[in-house]
């Protein structure tokens, strides 16, 4: 059973947020203005939690997730954000390029599509995009225009990333310890101040990382056939029909599935297939549908296995997610 604790603490000038979640959907939707969607790749109970300290010209957030979950959507038009991967059981993947070192995620006035680990923990910053602009002219501070408007894994200097990192460190182990401290007007403020300098420090060394030629070829047959497996309509394509469709052998996709997404296809899109069975049984609350009729509509023709791929992937049966929503209509 999915179960949701938001703690919540407010006042005029900041306010702290915390929520924590053992359903994707409902992780996501705590993200507050965010409009991103979630979909759990890796089988197993999932478990999540969000922190958010709002300044009053930045977002300071972490956020934590135990499955492989592909995120994408939108953080909010013309927003700025910046996030340092902390830990997690493999590389973070976004537009065929893994993070490392001194590397980050940042995406100006940008969508956003990337693949992450699983025990997988972000900790970031989200301001506007037109603060940023507004600091660097003041600043005398040539943004770097590739980095705009797609999600970038970005070379930076070393130096701020650090400085950044130590930051973002101790802001939230003050939310575990003493968060009244951030009540402290004189505080926020010095604290948005630092982090601003250090973005701005960061910002005139970024470089798009290159993935190469390889690599690029092979984020474009994966975006092609997650386009096919996405936008199929009513009915699911079947893998082969999608090999025939990017002109690639199953092993050839399997190698660019494995590089860009970190799961092989076959895996991928049952998981695709489960993400979307489980929101039309969440959302079938007051419909006549059985749970029979809800699988072969994603192309799960054998309801036994179906049943016990449904389980090993969300850690329950797919007749309890649709009694639970029935429950509660």
């Amino acid at each position: 059973m999915a179960l949701s604790a938001i703690l919540p603490i407010q006042d005029s000038a900041t306010s702290l947020f915390q929520a924590s979640s053992t359903d994707v959907d409902e992780h996501c939707a705590t993200l507050g203005r965010w409009r991103l969607s979630y979909d759990q790749i890796s089988a197993g109970a999932f478990r999540g939690s969000f922190t958010q300290l709002s300044l009053t010209r930045l977002e300071v957030f972490r956020e934590i997730t135990s499955q492989q979950v592909r995120q994408y959507g939108q953080l909010g038009a013309g927003s700025f954000g910046i996030g340092l991967p902390w830990h997690g059981d493999g590389e973070v993947n976004c537009n065929g390029a893994s993070v490392a070192g001194a590397q980050v995620i940042a995406c100006i006035d940008a969508e956003v599509d990337m693949c992450t680990p699983k025990a997988f923990e972000l900790r970031g910053v989200v301001a506007s995009a037109a603060l940023i602009e507004e600091l660097a002219a003041r600043l005398d501070i040539a943004l770097p225009r590739s980095v705009w408007h797609q999600l970038q894994v970005i070379e930076m200097a070393e130096a701020p990333v650090a400085r950044l990192r130590a930051h973002l460190a101790a802001i939230h182990e003050t939310i575990a310890t003493f968060p009244e401290r951030f009540d402290d007007p004189d505080a926020r403020q010095a604290l948005e101040d630092a982090l601003l300098v250090e973005i701005m420090d960061m910002l005139p060394t970024a470089q798009p990382s290159d993935p190469g030629r390889s690599a690029t070829a092979r984020k474009r047959t994966v975006d092609r056939a997650r386009e096919l497996m996405h936008g199929s309509g009513d009915r699911s394509l079947s893998l082969l029909e999608i090999c025939k469709a990017v002109g690639a052998s199953p092993r050839k996709l399997g190698y660019c599935f494995q590089e860009v997404v970190g799961t092989s296809p076959m895996h991928y899109w049952r998981a695709m297939r489960l993400n979307r069975v489980r929101r039309d049984l969440k959302r079938a609350g007051c419909a006549e549908a059985s749970v029979y009729d809800v699988a072969v509509q994603h192309g799960f023709w054998h309801f036994s296995q179906f049943s016990l791929d449904y389980k090993r992937h969300f850690s329950e049966l797919p007749s309890e997610t649709l009694r639970r929503a029935r429950l509660a209509a």
